[in-house]
């Protein structure tokens, strides 16, 4: 019989014996040391650790393929946060957060007024209701639009002259070519001063520069300040917003406009005479976030109807640019999860492929462990415990690396406008300027995804190792 001191030293050389040739990493495990789940876990994972050291190359080639998926999940969706944000920006630009209040002619026999004179549309009192009742606003512009024949020596063209105030620019994204734009001591003095569009810059001063020159507008001259640059025709949207052709507009201040003509407009036709009595045109309010501008809406819609007992407006929301901005946004979404769910899906299966080549090399393994006692469970989180350990360290390591998305963009960026500045300069603003976006769900879900990745694709290997026979498997050489 053994000596009881030589069986204590065999068995305390076992495990190690086991470890350093791996085919026994689960000896340890059930040699009885620790009884507390935790710290059966934590022997698991330790021994899953191990065994994937064994191989070095193929473990790191393994988290290789799940870091590469969680940082290009982390990229494309920062990418396609800051491709999106500029987006929605252009789309704002557009006029998405505008709510436009226009004045409408109502049927004859609801207009106010006698004889061949009509009252309707807005007042200069609802704008200043507006102002003071609605909170949600950032800027609050009105206008009066009128078509007239501007004059300069012996060019001619009709124009639309519009009285405004200095926001106007800034609200329809104008940018100047020469001088300035109204301001608002012109607007307080009432002085008469214009500011012309492009084209109509171009008809009446064709060869020359037009700023101090006199425009005539019916019997009043105004001072040139100031032309615009040409900006493209805004085309209508459905039925929400008109068309509008900037480059052919002639802008004053409203406080002239009122004083050299009026709110009374006359018309003659065949004839007859129509003479048509309006305060504004129109009334343009920004809202300060797209997600209030229904409800704002509808707050402006309550305030005007206490005070015009006759429909003699319309209230336009740009609902086809939100929506527009909304299916932007979903495209972005799904084209991102996508490209994230390929890229995680083969990292997935290089996990999966790996796990099947470590469990046919270690079936002798199974089989000892199988024939000590240990139970399919047993094997099956042996082999999960490796796969979450891959996933985990891929997934880690990649979400380091996403964080490096912006340094990385920007630093790029500037070595290629100094290596290659003509092409770079060639390119689009907006691509010169796109700058990623983390998002912090993009991160957590990337993690996560990857650790359940390596859950479900090692999940085959784990329960065929787990199915052996463990006589069969002893057999393997």
């Amino acid at each position: 019989m053994a000596d009881p001191a030589d069986r204590v030293a065999a068995d305390r050389k076992f495990p190690t014996a086991f470890t350093r040739s791996a085919k026994g990493f689960g000896a340890w495990l059930f040699s009885g040391e620790g009884s507390g789940l935790g710290s059966k876990v934590w022997q698991t994972l330790r021994l899953g650790l191990k065994s994937l050291l064994l191989h070095k190359l193929r473990s790191g080639l393994a988290i290789l393929g799940i870091l590469i998926g969680v940082t290009a999940v982390i990229w494309l969706v920062a990418m396609g946060e800051g491709v999106s944000y500029q987006a929605q920006q252009q789309i704002k630009d557009l006029g998405a957060n505008n709510i436009i209040i226009r004045s409408t002619k109502p049927p004859a026999d609801a207009m106010r007024g006698g004889g061949f004179v009509i009252a309707y549309g807005l007042l200069r009192d609802d704008y200043e209701r507006i102002v003071e009742n609605v909170p949600t606003l950032t800027q609050v512009v009105p206008m009066r639009e009128i078509t007239r024949e501007a004059r300069y020596v012996d060019n001619v063209t009709d124009v639309q002259l519009v009285g405004c105030t200095a926001k106007y620019r800034e609200m329809n994204n104008l940018h100047m070519a020469r001088g300035r734009f109204l301001t608002d001591q012109d607007m307080a003095e009432g002085v008469n001063v214009c500011v012309l569009g492009d084209q109509t810059a171009k008809t009446l001063f064709p060869y020359q520069d037009p700023i101090g020159e006199f425009v005539q507008i019916e019997d009043a001259f105004y001072v040139v300040v100031g032309q615009t640059q040409n900006r493209t025709a805004s085309a209508g949207i459905g039925g929400s917003m008109a068309a509008k052709d900037y480059n052919s507009d002639i802008y004053i201040p409203l406080s002239t406009l009122r004083a050299r003509i009026g709110d009374l407009v006359i018309t003659s036709r065949a004839g007859s005479r129509e003479g048509e009595q309006v305060e504004l045109s129109q009334i343009t309010v920004t809202v300060r976030d797209l997600e209030q501008v229904d409800q704002t809406a509808d707050i402006i819609r309550t305030l005007l109807e206490k005070f015009h007992p006759v429909t003699d407006y319309a209230i336009v929301v740009p609902k086809e640019l939100l929506r527009q901005a909304q299916v932007l946004q979903m495209m972005f979404n799904l084209l991102l999860v996508l490209i994230a769910g390929i890229a995680l899906l083969v990292g997935g299966i290089g996990i999966m492929n790996i796990m099947l080549a470590t469990v046919t090399e270690r079936t002798r393994e199974i089989g000892i462990r199988r024939a000590l006692g240990a139970k399919q469970r047993d094997i099956v989180s042996q082999f999960l415990s490796e796969t979450i350990v891959l996933s985990a360290t891929g997934g880690l390591l990649g979400v380091f690396l996403g964080f490096l998305c912006r340094p990385a963009i920007v630093g790029t960026r500037a070595v290629m406008t100094q290596i290659f500045p003509d092409v770079m300069s060639s390119l689009p603003p907006n691509i010169r300027q796109l700058e990623p976006r983390l998002a912090a769900w993009s991160i957590i879900a990337a993690f996560m995804i990857s650790v359940g990745v390596g859950v479900l694709f090692g999940l085959y290997p784990a329960r065929r190792a787990a199915r052996m026979d463990p006589i069969e498997a002893l057999r393997h050489e």
